[in-house]
């Protein structure tokens, strides 16, 4: 099952809605990274509300996402990790070092938008 990803303005909105299987999670990647270069995208949310639980390969695919998009001048934020899942990544040593998390999509648009106006928008610091 692919990911939905919806176009809002410059930025890009990924909604993750099941336990997504590693070719899933690969495909995300390269349809995120298709998507940021097609559309020129300033900000990137991906939506992972749904999950109730994160393995360690989605974990490191969310960062590798980040700091991809990073590169083409995008900021990702991950928004909507449960707490259980918060709780259960920090007790097996999972972490999303360098990438923007927020609790909620209202607070992702937030951060995106703070980030585009404090850079000229295009969401990126020094």
């Amino acid at each position: 099952m692919s990911v939905p990803i919806l176009k809002q303005g410059t930025y890009l909105i990924a909604s993750i809605q099941s336990a997504m299987t590693d070719s899933e999670a690969l495909s995300l990647q390269d349809d995120l990274m298709d998507q940021v270069s097609r559309y020129r995208s300033r900000g990137i949310i991906v939506d992972v509300t749904a999950l109730d639980v994160m393995d360690s390969f989605a974990a490191r695919s969310l960062r590798t996402i980040a700091h991809m998009t990073d590169l083409r001048g995008a900021v990702t934020v991950i928004v909507g990790i449960q707490a259980e899942v918060a709780f259960a990544m920090v007790q097996l040593g999972m972490s999303l070092e360098d990438v923007h998390t927020a609790l909620d999509l209202e607070e992702g648009l937030a951060f995106l938008d703070q980030r585009t106006r404090m850079w000229g928008g295009d969401g990126r610091g020094g």
